[in-house]
């Protein structure tokens, strides 16, 4: 006879086939765990790869070079980390750069700047990533893309100033691309800007000593004859009556002299010469001298603007405004002016002689 009790503990024993199948199940989710954590052959956890960087992130702007002192010619440069850099100088070109790069003698590499065109107030944006330009002292070299941007050329003036970009511009000019152009500065800044600029810019030439190929290439011309004098006032001077008795010579009769009589004229005061009167600027750069031409506008506020730029003044043609330097004496001060002009950006620039 089986108690009660025994037959409790036996049911309490034996699982029934319910739990049977909960605890299949639990082993087979642990294992399929197990096998999610681990690598079909390697055995490394696939949590632990480390995340791909980008290769254009804002990581590729570090480390930041600044180097060494340095010499062109009888110039120093000591590069420095200045973050409020603002000057003015000249262009050049670095022909084998890519994208919208650009060379600079101080400022850190990489870097951002925005250049400035002093000729027309066209701004854009520049990445630094090369030191120099190692030829010249120019101010700045750009490859041929941000020149294209710039809408300049070799020796064109320019501002540079150092700016802290936003990262979509700096990724773009990192990936070679272009960024999108800044808003144009006021032609009032830019004629405030170029009173700033070098007479000229330091290029190697310069500093070798030699003149300028633009200067070399003209042989000075003589200087023009001087105006010739004018004559003197006429003097009165006195009329003698008759001249004067030779002694006679020994052993000879002196033969009788016959003198006609002369009528004494009455002195006749001499004219006073009238000063001639000073010629304006305008009329003597008209009547003789050498003339620079830079430009003709059809607007007489931008050839106003540009002369007072250039140091040179305003003469109406018919319809436009013509902006000229002179009169300068000897085409030798013309050529040196013509220099100037071009490298302010009027390239068109002439010598122009009477007027």
């Amino acid at each position: 006879m089986r108690l009660p009790v025994e037959i409790s503990a036996r049911r309490l024993a034996r699982p029934s086939a319910g739990r049977k199948s909960h605890f299949l199940i639990s082993v087979a989710f642990a294992g399929a765990l197990s096998a999610c954590g681990t690598l079909s052959g390697g055995g490394e956890p696939a949590l632990s790869a480390a995340p791909l960087v980008p290769a254009n992130g804002p990581g590729s702007d570090y480390p930041v070079t600044v180097g060494d002192v340095y010499q062109i010619g009888s110039t120093t440069y000591r590069p420095v980390d200045t973050m409020n850099y603002d000057e003015v100088g000249y262009l050049t070109e670095d022909s084998g750069a890519r994208g919208i790069t650009g060379s600079h003698h101080t400022l850190p590499v990489p870097s951002y700047v925005e250049v400035t065109s002093l000729t027309t107030g066209r701004t854009i944006l520049v990445r630094l990533e090369r030191r120099g330009p190692m030829a010249s002292n120019h101010l700045l070299a750009l490859s041929p893309a941000a020149l294209a941007q710039l809408d300049a050329t070799a020796e064109t003036p320019v501002r540079v100033r150092r700016v802290n970009a936003p990262e979509e511009q700096r990724s773009m000019l990192r990936g070679g691309q272009t960024a999108p152009a800044r808003m144009d500065t006021p032609m009032s800044l830019v004629t405030v800007l170029r009173r700033r600029l070098p007479n000229t810019p330091m290029s190697e030439p310069a500093i070798a000593g030699a003149a300028t190929p633009e200067l070399a290439s003209a042989a000075p011309s003589p200087a023009p004859e001087p105006a010739p004098a004018p004559a003197p006032a006429p003097v009165a001077v006195p009329v003698q009556s008759s001249p004067p008795a030779l002694p006679p010579l020994a052993g000879a009769t002196p033969a009788p002299v016959r003198v006609a009589p002369v009528a004494t004229a009455a002195p006749v005061a001499a004219p006073t010469p009238t000063p001639a009167p000073t010629p304006s600027p305008a009329s003597a750069a008209a009547s003789d001298g050498f003339m620079v031409q830079a430009a003709a506008f059809s607007s007489e506020e931008r050839a106003r603007s540009a002369a007072t730029a250039l140091g040179g003044n305003v003469s109406r043609s018919g319809a436009l405004f013509r902006v000229r330097t002179g009169p300068f004496p000897t085409r030798a001060a013309a050529e040196a002016s013509l220099a100037n002009v071009r490298r302010a950006g009027y390239s068109d620039a002439r010598i122009f002689t009477g007027g």
